[in-house]
This record gives structure tokens, C-alpha cells and sequence, in this order.
């Protein structure tokens, strides 16, 4: 900043600008500047010439002592100035006018101009802001030759009709005029003019305030000449003058201290809210950088609000803004550049910051350890003031304060209690940041991984796709369940780290990568064709299903992945982020199917899946409607061929799609939950109508199927007992069917409801025996009484030697364990001849009967009690009994 000899004050606010530093001027404004110097230098020298020869000098003995005092007054003054603040005005008040009319009553103009001079030059050079000497120089020759010619002129124009005194005044209040007239044109030669009005403003504030201490000078000057012992009053209201600004300058500055602290605190917490939005983002080194160069940005008003408080040469803010450790640097005010350092080295560089606590340290070169002068050396400076920013578990960094503006006297305890409040609200500010910063990167990651959660990765892929086009991939992992059965969930957790790791390994640190749930992960890919992401779906694939390697154990692992484009198809709508993650997941749905593993989304899986949510929401109105039904498919003894029961099979009627199959409704309503519902309604329908066989004298069997829901559902043994209760049907006379795979997904909740089932009387039978376990142990430890032979095996009897051994076995597996054996899929008279011979008990298949609906059931079982060679005959206990040809 410029600084130049002012003997009244300036104001400083949003109409007055300040000057810049010199950082902030152009090399132009620069050159402008010197130029206007040296003008201001050469004219300065020019008008002491002039006024020299027109005042000639007057010498005296007493000279030899009042130069050297105007030249104590001028530095005493220079010192003594005082700042305030009013309605957002910011006054400096200096009494340079005082010792001005002294030296205008007492000396010639050479000796005033002398010890202006070198006054003023000193002041310059203890206050570091030496860099504009001619500036200086020349405004001081303007500050002392103007007002000797206007005190000369206006001397010789009213010569005895005015006194000398009022001559001197007038000349003392001109040099103020001059004064501030000289630095609103050094504003302007550096480019921040002010408006006509604000110049008039501030030379109406710099004429009163010379006009003030030109009368306390003028006062105190006559006091002291003509009165008797005046010199001791003046002496006695000066000393008095001079506690009161010492204690007026006191609460100023705590006033001030306590402004900055609150412009410190308000900067800071301002940052946080201007700083690029914190975007999640898989790479870590992109967050860092960007967090870091922002926030050093943010951090430069406070440096230099502290340098400006402090009155310093120059402020340091070592700063840990860079999660992996680094520490940036960011300097204010005048010197060399400093470069960014890790933590270590900050540590090396100020070892005091080692040492516990948050104290300020104050180091002059002259008696700080060699350590710490050869650091200050460095710096270029004299005396530093070095305080460290401590958070609650670990250092921040550090500000460093070099060389106070005015080197008289130093810092002192002000500015050490100063810089210690600010570094205690700066470190409790970097906390907090690092702490939001914590809360932010937690809601938009996976804890267990760090990568993307569904938040993070909808919100990178929202900003991806406003700027362009996109790729999304979904990848679902298999067997993870069974590892973490296996081997405990802290496996599975390994196995899904290890799977995220690689992904970020094959991918690069630059693509984001999600944790979407449980073992699903989703990949952006950003400007890619579908034909590069299915190369690079193929690729991460092979690379995910790899073996895992965790510890001494090997892990196998199989991996399904599925892609779309944000590029919509032909007559489809442009989808958004959830849209595309639904339409990934679908591609997944589809690649579990395909031979490589890897599916691209078509519009045609989006009918589908739009399909099967249509058979989701609309199955339960189906059931209240009637369009779900219940056939029956008959089952009959062997080699005896009677009716002994049916199974009952569920089929819906759609009025959009048509007639349904089970395989298609059945695993969706399964998974959705509904098919307790669905169970429920076939148990009834079943129940009904053994009671109205019954109520015939038909005592037939009917098969309901239970699913792995069924199983786990603890209360389902108690609703079936009330059903029993309610239809009045023997338990013996209902046959529940499950599946291996059903019994053993949960062994520890199936096997306790199907011992209760066991309980209550009713046939358990195991269905498709010979696709699953299929082993002598999972046969013992269940509580059934009967096995299905699979179809697959039943129809291939007749064309494969394999086919028919495995039928005997479960055959002879099953009476040795005092099972019931049923064969599906008998549709021939060899099957149904051979099934004899192995003395297998029951026969069910096309052969017989296709399922029928329960009209045409009734028509059929009619048939066969209508006839008398083959139709019924009563049996030992009176009941109706049914064979089939």
C-alpha cells in the first residue's frame, strides 16, 4: 500500500477505495505510477527550490536545537495516530500539523523541510514500506513549501492588519489540502479513481480535522510563549492528551480486534457454503484436488484480514485442507511464494508446533535457537509470531506472522492474544468443515466398501446425464450367500470388499462405482457406445468372477452383468437415472439366463418386466375375480389302477395374456410375497371339495403344493388345523408336496414346521425327487412319508438304461425307508408296465388323465362310477371305489 505523510485524516469505505497492494496493480498501472512519482518528486523538489528563494534562510543559534526537536515532533506524531471508526467510515487522525505551525512560527522553511524530511523517511523505513520513495519524498516537499508560500502571501497581502499566528494557521491547513490532494491522484494513477463527490467528501473531513490540530497547535504555541510557566501547562496537557489516546487507542483496538474476529469467524463459515458442491465421486485424488484448490481460494480474504489486523508484513496459513495428508500454503502480503509441504515436513520446518498445546510462539532472529533463525532467514524475516491450528485428534496446520508494519515496537500482547483467539475459531472451524465433509462422504458411500451408494451413484449419474450420454451397468454376484453360511458373515463382507476393489482396479479410479445392496454393484460408464460397454461389461465379468483368494481359502464366485444406454431406443421415452437402474436390472435378470453371462437391455425385456409387475398387482384381484382356478390331475394305485387322489394345480386365465402357465405367475407371486395367499386359496378350494366327495362316499386324497414361504412361516400348521376344523376333513386325506430345494434354503425354521404338519396327520411327500440333494440323509432327517419321482427320469425310461436305473433306486430307496413312491409323467403303457414290476405304489401322467378343471374332474370321476365292468364297487368299507382302464 501506498504510504506517503499525512497531517489529517482519510476516510476509507465503499465510495473511497483503498489502495491496492501491489500484487493486485498491473504491470501498466505500475508503469503509470512511476511515471506520476517521479512528477510528484521533481515538482516537489521544484516548489522547495522556488519557496527557498523567495523565503531566504535566517540564521539563528537556536536552529541547532529546534531542528533536531521538529524532527522528533514530526516522528512522534507519525506514530501517535489514531483510527476510527464511524457509520462505516474508517478515519486515521494524525497531529502532523502540530509541529507544522511551530516550525512555521519558529524556523525558516529549510529546517522544516529538513526535519520533515528525514521525519518522514524514517517513519517509512521503520514501517517496512520504503518501496515508493520518490512518492514519499516528493509529498513531503509539497507538505512543507506549500505552506510557508501560502503563510508568506498571506503575510505580505494584509502584512500588520493580521497576526503572524493566523498566517501560519492558514499555511498549516493548506499542507493537509496538499496532502490528501496528492494521495486521491495516487489512487487514481493506480486505478482505483473516486467519484468527484466522494474526493470533495474526503477533503471537506481532511480540512476540519487539519483545522483541529492547527488550533490545539496554535494554542498550545501561545500558551506556551506568553504565558509564565505556560511551557509546564502545556507540557502537563499534553502528557494528559497523550494517556487519553493511549486508552482511547486501547479500546479502539479491542474494538477492532473484536470486528476482525467476527469478519475471521464469518469468512469461514461463508466458505464452507461457496465451495463446489460435494458431489460424490469414486475417485478420492479428484476430491482432494478440487476440495483443496477451492478451499486455499476461500482462505485468502482471512489471511489478509488477519495480516491487515495484525499490522503485519506478511501471513503464512499452513493449511491441512487435503485429506491424504498434504498441507497447503497460502501467503498474504509481501515475499517470496511458498510451496505446498506434506505434514512431516511442516513438522520439520517449525519443530515448536511438536510441543502440546495451542500457544502462541513470538521468535526475533536476533536471540530465537539457530533452528529458528535459519527458518526466518529463509523467510526474509526479522520476527515471527507462529501459532498451531489443533482439531481434536490431530494438527491442522499453522499461521505464521512475520515483521509487524511498524518494526519501533514490534508485536505485543495484544497481537499475541489477538492471534491466538483467531487460531482458536479458525481450528474449531476446520473441525467442523472436516466433520460436515465426514457426514457428506458417509451419505453418499458404502461404509463397508467406500464406494458409491445408491444416493451417490443417482446423483452422479443425474449430473453425467445433463452433460451427455451414458452407460449404466448393474453386476450382481452369486454364492455370497453361501460363503457367508459357511464361513460367517465376516467372509461374505471380505468377498464383497475384495469384488468392489477390483472393480476399481479394472475400471480406474476416474469411473464411478457403486454398492447399490447386499452383492449388487453399478458402474457409469460416461461417453461410451453400447458396443464399448458390452467389451468392458465382458471384461469386468471374467475379471470380478476370478477365484478369490482370502487367507488359505480359495473362493469361487460367479458374476452376472447388465448394461444400458442412456441413448433410448426406437419408440421408447428417454429414461432417468432410476429408470436406466431399472432397466439394468432386467439386463441382469436376462444375462442369469444367457450361456456368457453378460446382457445388454432391448426394449423387449422392458415388456417383460412390465409383464410380470402387471401379474404382481393384478393376482390378487385375479383370486377375488375367479380367473385363478384349481385343476386336478388324478393319481391312481398300482398295479390296482384305482383313484386314490389328485393333485391340485393352480392356473390362471388372464384377460390380456390368455391362459397363464404355473412356471410363469408362480415364481413372481412367490417372490413378491403373495403366495400365502395364494397356498391358502388352493388348501380351501381343496378342502371343499374332498367335503363334497365325502358327502358321496368318495374318499379321494388331494396334493396342495407348498413353497419355501410356506415352510418358514411358523404360524401356517395353526391356520391349517382350523381349516381341517372347519370342513370337517381328515387330515390323512391332504397331501403336501415340497420341494428339496424349499426344505433345505432354511433347514433350521422348515423342519420344525413340517414336524408339526407331520403332527396334525396329514402326507408329506417330496416333489421332483432326484433334481436336488437326493441323499439317504436329507431322506432321514425329514419327516415325509412319500417321494415324487421326477418326470424327467420317468419319460426317459424307455430310451435310456440310466433313466430307468434311477427309477429303481428311488424306488427301492423309498420302501426301504417305508416311503409311498409316486411317478409323474407316466404317459405310456411300457412306463405304466415297467413302474409295475418295480413295484412302484402310485402312478400320475397323461396316461391317466391331463389336469382337468374341476367341472371337467367331476365329469370325469362321474364316468368312472357310471359304468359297471369297470366302474365302481364298493370296497370293505362301504366306500365307492374308482379304477380307470
Amino acid at each position: 500500500m501506498i504510504e506517503h505523510h499525512r497531517s489529517s485524516g482519510a476516510t476509507v469505505d465503499s465510495e473511497v477505495p483503498r489502495p491496492p497492494v501491489r500484487s493486485e496493480v498491473s504491470p501498466r498501472r505500475r508503469r503509470i505510477f512511476a511515471v506520476f512519482s517521479a512528477a510528484v518528486l521533481g515538482t516537489g523538489v521544484l516548489v522547495s527550490v522556488v519557496t527557498s528563494w523567495l523565503l531566504p534562510f535566517r540564521y539563528e543559534p537556536d536552529l541547532l536545537v529546534i531542528g533536531p526537536l521538529l524532527a522528533a515532533g514530526f516522528l512522534l506524531v507519525e506514530q501517535l495516530t489514531i483510527d476510527v471508526d464511524a457509520k462505516r467510515v474508517g478515519w486515521t487522525i494524525s497531529f502532523t500539523e502540530i509541529p507544522l505551525i511551530v516550525g512555521l512560527l519558529t524556523a525558516p522553511f529549510e529546517v522544516v523541510l529538513a526535519a520533515n524530511l528525514v521525519a518522514g523517511l524514517v517513519a517509512q523505513i521503520g514501517k517496512r514500506a520504503a518501496t515508493h520513495v520518490s512518492y514519499n519524498a516528493g509529498v513531503l516537499c509539497w507538505e512543507i513549501a506549500v505552506p510557508f508560500l501560502v503563510a508568506g502571501a498571506c503575510g505580505n497581502l494584509f502584512g500588520d492588519t493580521v497576526p503572524g499566528w493566523l498566517c501560519a494557521g492558514i499555511g498549516a491547513v493548506s499542507s493537509s489540502l496538499i496532502s490528501c490532494g496528492c494521495a486521491v491522484a495516487a489512487l487514481s494513477a493506480l486505478g482505483n479513481g473516486m467519484r468527484p463527490s466522494a474526493g470533495l467528501l474526503l477533503g471537506g473531513r481532511t480540512f476540519v480535522v487539519g483545522l483541529l490540530n492547527t488550533s490545539i497547535g496554535l494554542a498550545g504555541y501561545e500558551l506556551a510563549v506568553n504565558t509564565r510557566w505556560g511551557w509546564a501547562l502545556v507540557t502537563v496537557v499534553g502528557v494528559g492528551v497523550l494517556a487519553l489516546y493511549r486508552a482511547y487507542s486501547g479500546l479502539l483496538r479491542e474494538q477492532r480486534d473484536l470486528e476482525a474476529l467476527s469478519d475471521v469467524s464469518l469468512r469461514v463459515a461463508r466458505s464452507g457454503q461457496h465451495t463446489t458442491r460435494n458431489l460424490p465421486t469414486s475417485d478420492t485424488s479428484a476430491v482432494s484436488a478440487i476440495g483443496e484448490r477451492v478451499s486455499v481460494e476461500e482462505w485468502e480474504p482471512v489471511a489478509e484480514r488477519i495480516r491487515e489486523q495484525l499490522n503485519a508484513t506478511r501471513v503464512v496459513l499452513r493449511l491441512s485442507l487435503d485429506p491424504r495428508g498434504g498441507v497447503s500454503t497460502l501467503v498474504a502480503g509481501a515475499g517470496q511464494e511458498e510451496t505446498a509441504t506434506d505434514g512431516a515436513t511442516l513438522l520439520r520446518e517449525c519443530p515448536l508446533l511438536q510441543l502440546p498445546g495451542t500457544h502462541v510462539r513470538s521468535f526475533r532472529r536476533g536471540d530465537a535457537p539457530e533452528e529458528i533463525s535459519r527458518a526466518l532467514r529463509l523467510r526474509g524475516a526479522h520476527e515471527a509470531l507462529v501459532v498451531p491450528l489443533r482439531g481434536t485428534n490431530q494438527l491442522l496446520g499453522a499461521i505464521e506472522v512475520h515483521d509487524r508494519v511498524s518494526r519501533w515496537r514490534g508485536f505485543g500482547r495484544a497481537d499475541i492474544r489477538l492471534l491466538h483467539t483467531l487460531a482458536s475459531h479458525l481450528a474449531t472451524a476446520m473441525d467442523n468443515r472436516r466433520l460436515l465433509a465426514q457426514l457428506r462422504h458417509d451419505a453418499y458411500h458404502d461404509p463397508l466398501t467406500g464406494l458409491l451408494n445408491r444416493t451417490g451413484f443417482r446423483q452422479m449419474a443425474a449430473e453425467a446425464l445433463d452433460t451427455g450420454t451414458a452407460v449404466v451397468l448393474r453386476i450382481d454376484l452369486e454364492l455370497l450367500t453361501t460363503v457367508s453360511e459357511a464361513l460367517g458373515y465376516a467372509w461374505g463382507d471380505r468377498m464383497i470388499v475384495a469384488a468392489g476393489r477390483r472393480m476399481r482396479e479394472y475400471l480406474g479410479g476416474h469411473v464411478p462405482v457403486a454398492r447399490l445392496e447386499a452383492n449388487s454393484f453399478a458402474v457409469l460408464l460416461g461417453g461410451h457406445t453400447e458396443e464399448q460397454a458390452a467389451e468392458v461389461a465382458t471384461g469386468l465379468r471374467e475379471f470380478v468372477a476370478e477365484p478369490y483368494p482370502l487367507d488359505r481359502l480359495v473362493v469361487e464366485a460367479t458374476a452376472f452383468v447388465g448394461y444400458v444406454s442412456s441413448v433410448p431406443a426406437e419408440d421408447e421415452s428417454e429414461g432417468d437415472v432410476d429408470v436406466l437402474l431399472q432397466r439394468a436390472d432386467v439386463a441382469v435378470r436376462a444375462a442369469r439366463n444367457g450361456e456368457d453371462g453378460v446382457r445388454g437391455y432391448v426394449p423387449s425385456m422392458g415388456q417383460i418386466f412390465l409383464r410380470r409387475f402387471q401379474l404382481v398387482t393384478q393376482f390378487r384381484h385375479a383370486l377375488e375375480s375367479g380367473q385363478v382356478e384349481v385343476h386336478y390331475q388324478p393319481k391312481v394305485a398300482l398295479p390296482s389302477r384305482r383313484v386314490v387322489g389328485a393333485e391340485a394345480l393352480v392356473r390362471w386365465s388372464h384377460p390380456e395374456y390368455g391362459r397363464l402357465s404355473p412356471d410363469e405367475f408362480v415364481p413372481v407371486v412367490e417372490a413378491t410375497g403373495l403366495v400365502d395367499a395364494l397356498t391358502s386359496f388352493v388348501l380351501e378350494r381343496a378342502l371343499g371339495r374332498i367335503r363334497g366327495w365325502l358327502d358321496r362316499g368318495l374318499r379321494l386324497s388331494v396334493a396342495v403344493n407348498l413353497s419355501v414361504r410356506n415352510l418358514a412361516d411358523e404360524t401356517f400348521p395353526d391356520r391349517v388345523r382350523e381349516a381341517f376344523e372347519r370342513h370337517g376333513v381328515p387330515p390323512e386325506l391332504v397331501t403336501f408336496e415340497l420341494t428339496e430345494s424349499s426344505v433345505m434354503a432354511d433347514p433350521d425354521r422348515s423342519l420344525p414346521v413340517l414336524r408339526r404338519l407331520r403332527a396334525l396327520g396329514v402326507v408329506l411327500a417330496v416333489d421332483d425327487f432326484g433334481t436336488g440333494y437326493s441323499s439317504l440323509a436329507y431322506l432321514r432327517q425329514l419327516p415325509v412319508d412319500e417321494v415324487k419321482i421326477d418326470k424327467s427320469f420317468v419319460l426317459g425310461m424307455g430310451t435310456d438304461l440310466s433313466d430307468m436305473a434311477v427309477v429303481r433306486s428311488i424306488v427301492e430307496l423309498g420302501h426301504s425307508l417305508e416311503l409311498s413312491v409316486v411317478a409323474e409323467g407316466v404317459e405310456d403303457d411300457a412306463a405304466r408296465d415297467q413302474l409295475v414290476r418295480m413295484c412302484c405304489d402310485t402312478a400320475q401322467g397323461y396316461l391317466i388323465s391331463r389336469p382337468l378343471s374341476e367341472d371337467r374332474f367331476e365329469a370325469w370321476l362321474w364316468a368312472r362310477t357310471s359304468g359297471t365292468s369297470h366302474g365302481q364297487r364298493n370296497d370293505d368299507s362301504g366306500e365307492t371305489a374308482l379304477h380307470v382302464i
